[in-house]
């Protein structure tokens, strides 16, 4: 009798993450979005606008409609605008929303999925693309600093529950991201520079050549110069797309999460103020303190780390919130859970990425928090020094 052979086979997948950067692109002149998208000849395509960037922009309905009108191959089926920022989220009355637009349209695999707007609004629009017809073509067109540098361009989707962000989600490639630069620099200075903290954290882990450069360039960073916040932003961009698609582990089934530097307190800062601090600010106070404790734990030097949290001063972000001092029945603080949370969200063991050196990271897989205790204590004089905050 022939014994049994076993056989394995490990096949790749070749799967293109399209990034493209340009300005005005529904710009009936601008035929980047002809150019990109495929079409069978009757290809459908449905877009979702973020209710503020209608608001801001009250003729992007019409030129949307335009440009289709003027696009031969490609049937518009509507524009459906929707409430963004973390208040979707919070439910699924957009992401059903999404589902329903797409019965109803008869949209399917061969069509496409528009989503104009912030990251918060960009997830979930990509989860109801993920999970209608078990993916539809999603473009994303990220509106936001903080979008169009980091989450925009990434492979997540998904909405909030149990108190907890993105716990409901799913990990897809959008067929393409359009960085449109026409979007960007109309919205209010606070939040196109607060989204910056993005490429501070990805230069951090990744890239020490575009730490040196933010830091040389922090004056027109500041004062929101185009040209600067632009190169910040493709350079960013590029950096957390490269990561993705480059670093080995794509849909994050390991437990090494580079991307996150700072995001495990700063997903508890946000429960604990209930979303009061944005996304933004409690990233870069979650990577202030991160830093600081890179430097008492012995893996930085002091003069890096405050070359880190000067550079955040100087973009005028945050270091210091009062929803540290929270504190449970037993004196502990509130936002320690956040390491527990951060552990189950992600799966595995605990794995926090600590700096070495500007650009370098490094894994580790507990905190002390009594030394937590310290660098929170130095960072609310620190920031009390500097901004008086």
């Amino acid at each position: 009798m022939n014994e049994r052979v076993e056989k394995d086979y490990t096949i790749s997948l070749n799967i293109k993450h399209r990034i493209r950067f340009s300005r005005d692109v529904f710009n009936e002149a601008n035929r980047l979005l002809a150019s990109l998208l495929e079409s069978n000849g009757h290809a459908k395509v449905l877009v979702f606008l973020e209710q503020a960037v209608a608001v801001e922009f009250p003729q992007l309905k019409e030129k949307i409609e335009t440009y289709f009108a003027s696009t031969p191959g490609l049937d518009l089926k509507a524009v459906k605008i929707e409430v963004g920022a973390e208040e979707c989220k919070r439910n699924e009355k957009v992401l059903r929303r999404v589902w329903d637009a797409v019965e109803e349209h008869k949209v399917d695999r061969h069509s496409y999925i528009f989503a104009i707007g912030g990251g918060a609004f960009l997830d979930v629009i990509g989860f109801g693309a993920a999970t209608a017809h078990r993916g539809v073509r999603l473009v994303r067109f990220p509106t936001t600093t903080l979008s169009q540098d980091d989450s925009g361009v990434g492979v997540k989707n998904g909405i909030n529950a149990f108190g907890k962000k993105n716990w409901i989600g799913s990990f897809a490639v959008p067929y393409a991201v359009v960085n449109d630069f026409a979007f960007l620099h109309t919205q209010p200075e606070k939040v196109r520079r607060d989204g910056l903290i993005e490429a501070v954290k990805v230069a951090l882990v990744r890239d020490g050549a575009f730490f040196d450069w933010m830091e040389d360039n922090a004056k027109l960073l500041t004062n929101l110069r185009p040209h600067a916040l632009e190169e910040a932003i493709e350079r960013s961009a590029i950096l957390h797309a490269e990561h993705i698609a480059l670093g080995g582990d794509p849909f994050e089934t390991g437990n090494s999460r580079p991307l996150d530097y700072g995001h495990w307190a700063a997903h508890k800062l946000e429960q604990l103020t209930d979303f009061a601090l944005s996304h933004a600010e409690a990233v870069s106070i979650g990577l202030a303190l991160d830093t600081v404790y890179s430097w008492r734990s012995g893996r930085l030097t002091k003069v890096e780390a405050h070359r880190v949290l000067d550079l955040l001063v100087e973009l005028k972000l945050p270091l210091y919130d009062d929803a540290y001092e929270l504190k449970d029945e037993s004196g502990r603080r509130k936002v320690f859970y956040g390491l527990e949370e951060f552990r189950e969200h992600l799966g595995g063991e605990l794995t926090i990425m600590l700096l070495r050196g500007l650009g370098t990271g490094e894994d580790v897989h507990s905190m002390d928090e009594s030394l937590l205790e310290y660098c929170i204590k130095y960072l609310q004089d620190f920031s009390r020094d500097k901004v008086g905050v």
